[in-house]
């Protein structure tokens, strides 16, 4: 895979725009509490609207947690609006329509089986139209059905403690995982390497 994070990584500070198009630090979003940094594929993908439906649902339990929440897209900063007023209201909603955080994170196109011809993806679809109403959809323009998502868990220090790569476009993170990590991680305490003896 190219340039995938690892735990305890530095989180990639990247410039991206805010839904009223103004430039947001992303470091800004994780100053003040861990954040759950989720990056959609496409705005015509059922998996997506899914993703977004479970970090909903999720999100009293997130800020109990400690936890701050942002969404990034690849679309213009007017259509990152529109989705997100319709889908997640009160999230923190960002727009990366040159794909430099995607990329910086190491989430690029992912192969035809990840995205498109796999029996896990087609039962997804088949279970998505028949409970939300959510049927597969062209992209809509300056977005791509080849790009693959991905969720981090960073620190107040700027660190990963999560990095969450899918397999395929169907591949959704636990919530339990984004809340509690494995063995219960607690999200803001740094990660000291200890030498071994």
């Amino acid at each position: 895979m190219q340039n995938q994070l690892k735990f305890n990584d530095p989180a990639p500070d990247v410039e991206l725009l805010g839904v009223d198009g103004k430039p947001v630090q992303l470091s800004s979003l994780w100053k003040e509490k861990p954040l759950a940094l989720s990056f959609t594929r496409h705005f015509g993908c059922p998996q997506c609207k899914e993703m977004v439906d479970q970090l909903i649902e999720s999100h009293q339990s997130l800020l109990e947690r400690g936890l701050a929440m942002a969404i990034i897209s690849h679309a213009s900063a007017e259509a990152t609006r529109q989705f997100c007023d319709q889908r997640a209201p009160g999230i923190a909603c960002l727009a990366d329509p040159d794909r430099a955080a995607y990329h910086s994170y190491g989430l690029y196109q992912g192969a035809f089986w990840q995205t498109l011809f796999s029996p896990r993806i087609w039962s997804s679809n088949r279970r998505l139209a028949r409970t939300k109403g959510y049927k597969p959809e062209l992209p809509p323009p300056g977005q791509d059905a080849y790009q693959m998502s991905g969720v981090f868990i960073i620190g107040t220090d700027g660190r990963i403690r999560l990095p969450y790569y899918y397999e395929d476009i169907a591949d959704h993170p636990p919530v339990d995982l984004i809340l509690h990590g494995i063995m219960g991680a607690n999200w803001d305490r740094p990660y000291d390497a200890k030498p071994l003896t």
